[in-house]
């Protein structure tokens, strides 16, 4: 992992950092005001053995306690033979704490008394000297036998401390903070580790070295109006998926096929949406673009776009009418679409026919470039037959949504037939992408969005609603949807009716059409 890498997890999983940084901290915080302050006063205390008068009344003389008696004293001083009596002069109630120490060597001892209340510590340390000297001539037989008593002297008094030894709130509070923010990075990277869906491109990069060819970043109002490409032409949306058009060319001179299919990993990837609106990018362009709603089992596209779904691809493919007969155009533009058609029974066998692969040739000779929305790879094998009739395959990924490995899944299905992956194109990215920038450049007046500006008799200007139902489809609202292979006797037959009067009806027009010119 790089450092950037770092870096970038840790941006993602701020707020698990903080949270964990804030808990700990708060924890420590109440764990430090639980405690009871402790109050610690230390006083140094010189030790010497003094001798009794001669019989003369001579002094007897003053000597240096050893280094090995006053290790002694340095044991005695906090057992109850010193504890003892000093809680019965001090009149002492609560426990107290009594150590002592040899500083650096010296014929002194540092004795430090720890108690609740400041001003007890000092008299508990400056009595403990005294206290101690009574009874140290019974752990030293060479002063006992010799009658030498020991008397301390204090060389630095106990004074009273102004604030407790304990707890240390600041050094609580560092250690809280710093093993909260260690925690929280410690989780932050586990949750990296143990995330199983695609966040980023960079997610996407650790599983494929193909190229991302667009980011397009999430629109609610893409939910209810998918055809951003005409309802908010200078949004956010409409940008991403023209930067998408022009990388898709880039890779079109490679291949030479002006053919891709558009699919995902599993539904609800935005694949359809995408599909429709990359094909009016590339018609925006100058392009004759043709449009096919290859998806047999869950089609959307036409009811997506508002246009007849009821013939199309399969009527073609079951001999009933001609590609001419069934292929609609899209506003006078130079987008045609020829939409799924009724669900068959057997679509993967129809896509994989000899039958498919001819009407495929014959349609992108008739066409600049060839857009084809294809079922979700995992599922079932449609798009892996349709990519080897194309140029490639791009593969779309929604972010926070697809599971690294349903895309995993996918490469490998497609990678196994030799399919090409021309690339991808990440959706659904929540704000902070690196397309971030493009509400800057709002040129002009803004469209009113998902509606058409008309103006009334008296040249008031209207809004209407737009022309296109928002029909519900898979790739638009997110949700599963199950594919219907199979459909009984009666509605195929009632289907097949509606099929060919369709098709009967828009060869009428186009021949009215044609003996008008």
């Amino acid at each position: 992992m790089q450092f950037r890498e770092f870096l970038a997890i840790l941006g993602r999983r701020w707020l698990t950092i903080a949270a964990s940084t804030l808990i700990v901290l708060a924890a420590a915080a109440a764990a430090t005001l639980s405690i009871p302050p402790t109050y610690t006063a230390t006083a140094r205390v010189f030790f010497s053995a003094e001798s009794p008068e001669t019989e003369d009344g001579a002094d007897g003389g003053t000597y240096v306690i050893t280094s090995s008696d006053l290790t002694t004293y340095v044991e005695v001083v906090s057992s109850p033979v010193v504890r003892d009596p000093l809680r019965t002069d001090l009149g002492l109630t609560e426990g107290f704490g009594l150590a002592a120490s040899i500083p650096g060597g010296s014929p002194m001892l540092d004795i430090t008394a720890t108690a609740g209340d400041a001003a007890t510590a000092a008299e508990i340390a400056n009595a403990a000297g005294p206290t101690l000297a009574e009874v140290a001539g019974d752990f030293s037989p060479l002063l006992a036998n010799a009658g030498q008593s020991v008397t301390a002297t204090a060389l630095s008094p106990a004074r009273i401390p102004g604030s407790p030894s304990s707890p240390d709130i600041e050094r609580n509070l560092l250690l809280g903070a710093l093993t909260g923010l260690m925690l929280g990075v410690g989780l932050a990277l586990a949750r990296q580790g143990l995330d199983t869906k695609v966040r980023s491109e960079s997610d996407i990069k650790a599983l494929s070295d193909r190229p991302i060819l667009g980011v397009v970043p999430f629109s609610r109002a893409s939910r209810q109006d998918p055809l951003v490409m005409e309802t908010d032409p200078h949004g956010p949306h409409a940008e991403a998926l023209r930067r998408l058009r022009t990388n898709l060319l880039f890779v079109d001179v490679t291949t030479r096929k002006h053919s891709f299919v558009v699919t995902s990993a599993v539904p609800g990837e935005g694949k359809t949406t995408t599909a429709v609106n990359l094909a009016l990018a590339m018609a925006d362009a100058g392009s004759r673009v043709l449009l096919v709603d290859a998806d047999l089992r869950n089609p959307s596209v036409a009811s997506t776009m508002g246009l007849e779904g009821s013939v199309g691809l399969t009527t073609i493919l079951l001999g009933r009418a001609t590609a001419d007969d069934v292929v609609q155009r899209w506003k006078g533009t130079s987008l045609q679409v020829l939409p799924a058609g009724q669900i068959p029974p057997n679509p993967s066998e129809l896509l994989g026919s000899e039958a498919m692969a001819t009407l495929f040739r014959e349609l992108s000779a008739k066409a600049d470039f060839v857009i084809v929305d294809s079922p979700p790879v995992v599922p079932v094998i449609d798009a892996v037959l349709l990519t080897r009739l194309t140029g490639g395959a791009l593969l779309v990924v929604g972010a926070n949504r697809t599971r690294k490995r349903h895309v995993s899944s996918a490469l490998e299905a497609l990678e196994t037939v030799g399919a090409p992956v021309s690339g991808f194109s990440l959706n659904m990215v929540q704000g902070g992408s690196r397309d971030g920038y493009y509400g800057y450049h709002r040129y002009g007046s803004r469209p009113t969005e998902g509606r058409t500006v008309t103006t009334d008799e008296k040249g008031e200007p209207t809004t209407t609603p737009p022309l296109h139902p928002s029909a519900s489809g898979d790739d638009r609202t997110g949700r599963d949807a199950t594919p219907d292979l199979h459909r009984g006797g009666e509605t195929q037959n009632r289907q097949s009716a509606d099929a060919k009067h369709a098709v009967e009806e828009m060869a009428a027009s186009r021949r009215r059409g044609r003996g008008r010119s």
